[in-house]
């Protein structure tokens, strides 16, 4: 019955989906086609296959984070402080897919740095939570030995860690990502649900865009905000676990 549940929700999600964006891709496909013919017939001297080639090089170029910017081409993915993040990224599973290793060398380091920074990452979030659990339990037996309250203090504080927690991790950073990126307040609410879920699609990455200057604290406290934001989501969607069991 739970398989039978689970593959109809999944299939909702399936239908729901696909009548939302698949009329979107399916524009955004003949504007591509109508951009590609126009190019070619206002550009005579261009080739169909020499334009192939050069659209695949931009497409890869951007994947390993370089950009055109008139004629020289912007770095800066791989310094210290986005390789920082990248390690983040890697050991929380989010893998957001927008920027990997293309060096032989560079793979094999990351499935060896990602084997056993898993395991420690998932041991960090643990004991966070647990320090997050063991607060939340203290302010509700001090709440009861003050007032005298019994199962009203549990509650009062419970819910006062949620709605701690939804403006700390879900609510107020989304107003950081539109001054730092530029992003609308629905954009910087999604990325920061998607990456504390580890779901991590990757359209949306904070510190990417080459147009803009970054504080070199950004990433590092943003680092900070996805382990104790992923430790805090983790107690939430235990508790949805617990409802549905």
């Amino acid at each position: 019955v739970l398989l039978v549940v689970y593959l109809g929700y999944v299939g909702l999600g399936a239908g729901v989906l696909q009548a939302l964006e698949r009329p979107a891709e399916v524009r955004a496909a003949q504007r591509l086609l109508q951009q590609h013919w126009e190019l070619l017939a206002n550009h005579t001297c261009l080739q169909g296959p020499a334009l192939h080639r050069l659209i695949q090089g931009i497409i890869e170029a951007y994947k390993s984070g370089i950009t055109l910017q008139g004629n020289t081409t912007s770095l800066g993915r791989w310094n210290f402080s986005g390789s920082f993040f990248f390690s983040i990224s890697a050991i929380t599973t989010i893998g957001y897919g927008n920027l990997s290793p293309s060096t032989v060398a560079g793979r094999i380091f990351c499935i060896l740095f990602a084997l056993f920074g898993i395991p420690l990452n998932l041991v960090l979030l643990n004991e966070i939570g647990q320090l997050m659990l063991l607060g939340v339990q203290h302010c509700a037996r001090r709440l009861e030995e003050v007032f005298h309250w019994q199962k009203k203090a549990s509650l009062l504080i419970k819910t006062c860690a949620l709605v701690t927690g939804l403006l700390l991790f879900l609510l107020l950073p989304p107003l950081l990502f539109s001054d730092k990126e530029g992003w609308s307040y629905e954009e910087g609410f999604y990325y920061s649900f998607i990456t504390l879920s580890t779901i991590g699609f990757g359209d949306y990455v904070i510190g990417m865009n080459p147009d803009r200057t970054y504080p070199d604290w950004y990433k590092n406290v943003i680092s900070l905000w996805i382990l104790f934001g992923m430790a805090w989501l983790a107690l939430v969607i235990k508790l949805c676990i617990s409802l549905l069991e």
